[in-house]
């Protein structure tokens, strides 16, 4: 996620430099064959790149709002993550009374299932959970292709251990084993974010426009200002494709960009915040900025 007010134009262009390349060429190409195929035939009449330019408007803006709406929900979905960890690992400490040693396993359990999510929702391979873990669980968590949905699983029996073992009333267990749902909840919503394509017709389509856009556009102004044209073409390309770029960055909250979610941050926040709770000493380092530009 990106924390700076100022975006430098080095990672605008890095993001969009291959389609500049190719804005470039088309324009060169198409000024070109205006000048020495159609120049002498006909005029190109401006209000084709007119209609393009407000179709194009209509199209990234549609994608940019939605591609927003699925990374401010995503956003969301992990703040609820945050407070709902806290109250977890909370109730566990203040509720369950004359054993301390169950309480910091489920807590710890807890630090593990949130970094199997993360790791999930990335496809990557995150042994952080690993050492949060015991041998037991461990090997309960590793023969089940879902493994933050394993550890969840791990944690309602304990708390049913709990529940017999008259170490927590049956209010106490209710209000916590709705925290599980819960948790449980938000880590459906998060695989729905991710295992649902944005509309590929979309996106498509808005760059079939921008390009069409490009052309057109070149051809027109390529009778008033020559060559010029070509730099112009791309330069008015180039704000469309940047716009719509940067948009559908925000499409997968949860890759790996400088746009997704910090979701190494909110996790390590997590991490550190439940073993202060629990008493830990051995506490790690917050996540630091990467170039005092975005945070991962």
């Amino acid at each position: 996620m990106l924390i700076t007010q100022n975006i430098r134009l080095s990672r605008v262009l890095i993001d969009t430099w291959k389609v500049d390349i190719i804005m470039i060429i088309s324009c060169t190409a198409v000024y070109l064959v205006r000048e020495y195929l159609i120049a002498h035939h006909f005029q190109i009449s401006p209000i084709i790149p007119t209609v393009l330019g407000t179709a194009i408007a209509f199209f990234i803006g549609f994608n940019n709002n939605q591609a927003y709406d699925r990374w401010w929900e995503a956003r969301k979905i992990w703040g609820a993550l945050v407070n709902d960890s806290r109250s977890f690992a909370r109730n566990l400490i203040n509720f369950v009374e004359g054993d301390e040693e169950t309480v910091k396993i489920m807590v710890r359990r807890h630090i593990a299932f949130i970094y199997a999510l993360k790791a999930n929702l990335r496809y990557t391979v995150d042994g952080i959970y690993i050492k949060y873990l015991t041998e037991a669980d461990k090997n309960e968590v590793d023969q089940q292709s879902n493994m933050h949905n394993a550890i969840l699983n791990i944690q309602a029996r304990d708390l049913q251990k709990l529940l017999k073992a008259n170490q927590i009333d049956g209010f106490k267990f209710i209000e916590m084993n709705e925290m599980l749902t819960r948790l449980t909840d938000s880590m459906g919503m998060c695989e729905r974010i991710r295992n649902t394509v944005f509309p590929t017709t979309y996106s498509y389509l808005t760059k079939v426009f921008i390009w069409l856009f490009v052309v057109t556009f070149t051809l027109v102004i390529s009778q008033d200002m020559g060559y010029w044209s070509i730099f112009m073409g791309w330069l008015i390309g180039f704000v469309f494709v940047s716009t719509q770029i940067n948009g559908m960055r925000l499409v997968n909250p949860f890759e790996t960009n400088s746009s997704s979610l910090p979701l190494n941050n909110i996790s390590r926040t997590i991490e550190i915040n439940l073993l202060q709770m629990i008493g830990e000493t051995d506490i790690p380092e917050p996540i630091k900025p990467i170039n005092q530009e975005y945070i991962l």
